[in-house]
């Protein structure tokens, strides 16, 4: 009696799903895809901006290390390695991949900002407008 109710119940019942076997895969694959988009793939782009922040650090800029020391970069040693000067004729070597980030940027000798005021350089006739900007920073009579 026993052989013949589990005959009975291996008879066939219902059809044959359309997606055959990827039904029991599809909540893998959708956390996968979840994942990817949530986790891998902006760890990939901040580990790639990262990497060009590192490529574009030069003399000069004020960088934070890894293990947050504050220092500007005096000498570009090698591809892995740049001389940080950490307090006034402190300097130390660091491995280039230690640099979390870059505070500061000096800026280049022809990009200088020689016009505070936002305007053009030829506008705001001169010396006068240079002059009583002065004057209102000095606490002077402004015109």
């Amino acid at each position: 009696m026993l052989i013949a109710a589990a005959f009975a119940q291996e008879g066939g019942g219902a059809a044959a799903s359309p997606l055959g076997g990827l039904e029991a895969f599809l909540p893998i694959i959708l956390i996968f895809v979840v994942f990817y988009f949530l986790l891998i793939r902006p760890q990939q782009k901040k580990m790639k901006q990262h990497k060009e922040m590192l490529a574009a650090v030069r003399r000069g800029d004020k960088v934070v290390t890894g293990g947050g020391i504050i220092g500007t970069i005096t000498k570009v040693i090698d591809d892995n390695e740049v001389q940080l000067e950490i307090a006034e004729n402190v300097r130390v070597r660091v491995q280039r991949a230690m640099i979390a980030a870059v505070l500061t940027k000096p800026q280049p000798a022809g990009e200088a900002n020689d016009n505070p005021s936002g305007g053009a350089a030829g506008s705001g006739g001169g010396k006068q407008g240079g002059g009583s900007m002065l004057s209102k920073i000095l606490g002077g009579k402004g015109n």
